[in-house]
This record gives C-alpha cells, structure tokens and sequence, in this order.
C-alpha cells in the first residue's frame, strides 16, 4: 500500500475544503461589516461547491450536488448500486460484503455504504437475518 500524499488527501476532501473556504470568506466580509458578504454567501453554496463536488467529489457527492447533471460514469456507478444480488437469499450486507471482498468498493465506499445501510436498517429487517441465520445453521448441522 502505498503512502498517500497531502495532494491527494486535498483532492479527496476537496469539497469539504472549499467549503471551509466559501464559509470563511463570507463570515469574514459579515463580521468586518462589508457588503459583499451575502453575494459570496450564496455565490459560493450555489456554484463554487456544487462545482468542487462534481469535479472532485465521490458518486454520493456528485449526485448530491449536481443531480442528473452529472457524467455517465456516476450513472454507471448508480447502476451498479441498483442492481440485483446474485442470490435471491443474498441480503443488502451479504451483497456489500461480497462487493467489496470482490474489490468492486473502495474503503471509504464500504464504511460509507455501511453505515448508510445500517441507518436505514429496520427491526424487522434483523430479526429476519437472525432468523435466515439459524436456519442456515439448523441446515449446516443436518
């Protein structure tokens, strides 16, 4: 593995950076009393960081901010992530597994994905994987 640079550290956080920035500028134009800090408020929301998030942002940042603007292969990666899981027994975490064991997800696409998955996690939906769980045990014991 090798040892990421502080450029690619900033190109990772790009949109989280210009941000800082946006909000900086505009917080410092408010509190020293100038008038053109409203114009670099909304100037900056509205297209500087829409702008950074589609150029540098992940899938989740481009969709966030640019919608259906966004390239083809934000769609493609859109299409992937809608797509069916092998098995029909295959539950949302079995496929993520399996997609980043397979190498289809990065790190930071997994941890992101998971946690998004478990937010939306339902009581029902892991009271059936237990149940699907033991089953398979009760078969594997057979």
């Amino acid at each position: 593995m090798s040892e990421e640079t502080p450029i690619d550290r900033a190109r990772e956080n790009a949109t989280g950076i210009v941000s800082m920035l946006v909000t900086g500028i505009w917080m410092f134009g408010l509190f020293t009393g100038q008038e053109w800090w409203l114009p670099a408020l909304i100037v900056g929301y509205a297209v500087f960081i829409p702008l950074t998030a589609t150029l540098f942002g992940d899938e989740d940042e481009r969709e966030t901010w640019a919608g259906d603007l966004t390239d083809s292969s934000s769609r493609e990666t859109t299409d992937e992530r809608t797509r069916e899981p092998e098995s029909d027994d295959e539950t949302a975490l079995e496929a993520l597994r399996r997609r980043y064991a397979e190498g289809e997800l990065t790190d930071e696409q997994f941890e992101r994905k998971l946690d998004r998955l478990l937010e939306t996690e339902t009581l029902e939906d892991v009271e059936e994987y237990r149940e699907r769980a033991s089953q398979e045990r009760e078969r594997e014991l057979e």
